[in-house]
């Protein structure tokens, strides 16, 4: 389980510094409905992460057994797969404009600024589908598949992720909603630094990701 832990860790990671549901989130707070939206968004992202993974693994299951000692074939190339398009994802994010537009920049600020209760859970839901969340979590489904622990271990360990995996959202909005007037200041600098930064560190991210994956899938081809 440890090992799992140590392998799983790394993907949560990389999900929890995705930079779409901490810009959401952050016009969320930064809007008038925030008592109104923030909870059911946060509801939301944390329940779509897990049933997503958890989904993931028992997707995962179907995949034929290696024999003792044999190269895990199936695992070994779909981890390949996984990993040469998480490092597209992480090259395409290089090529990207940095900065949103400001009619852009407007345009999600008023929406952010529209959402109820019903339609702030649904995008967060909606966040765990993107192709970075879906890479992520096939990437720790096989994960979890390859280890072979029991389903008890499995289960702890789809909670440890999700929990890692949004921690970034979870936080900020705990404590905005406890001390909104202490968290607006750093709200608005985290938004400002990922406008300049946010495509840079995807691009990072989704490169290390995915020569992480890419190796495992060779090494489980061995």
């Amino acid at each position: 389980m440890g090992q799992a832990f140590g392998q799983l860790l790394p993907l949560a990671v990389a999900a929890a510094v995705s930079s779409v549901p901490i810009t959401i989130m952050i016009l969320v707070l930064l809007s008038p409905k925030r008592n109104l939206a923030a909870l059911p968004y946060l509801l939301g992202y944390v329940l779509g992460a897990g049933v997503v993974l958890l989904l993931g693994t028992l997707a995962a299951q179907l995949l034929p057994e290696s024999r003792p000692r044999q190269p895990q074939t199936a695992i070994g190339v779909l981890e390949i797969l996984l990993g040469a398009f998480a490092l597209i994802l992480g090259l395409r994010a290089i090529r990207r404009r940095p900065e949103r537009e400001d009619g852009e920049a407007s345009t999600w600020t008023r929406a952010a600024s529209s959402l109820g209760a019903v339609s702030a859970a649904g995008i967060g839901l909606a966040l765990n589908v993107r192709p970075k969340a879906l890479v992520l979590a096939a990437a720790a489904s096989l994960t979890l598949r390859s280890a072979h622990i029991a389903w008890e271990q499995t289960a702890v360990l789809i909670v440890v992720y999700a929990a890692i995996a949004t921690s970034t959202v979870v936080v900020p909005i705990v404590a905005t909603l406890v001390s909104p007037q202490g968290m607006e200041p750093r709200l608005l600098a985290a938004q400002e630094w990922l406008t300049a930064n946010g495509q840079a560190v995807t691009a990072v991210v989704m490169i290390i990701i995915g020569a992480i994956v890419l190796g495992a899938g060779i090494a489980n081809l061995t």
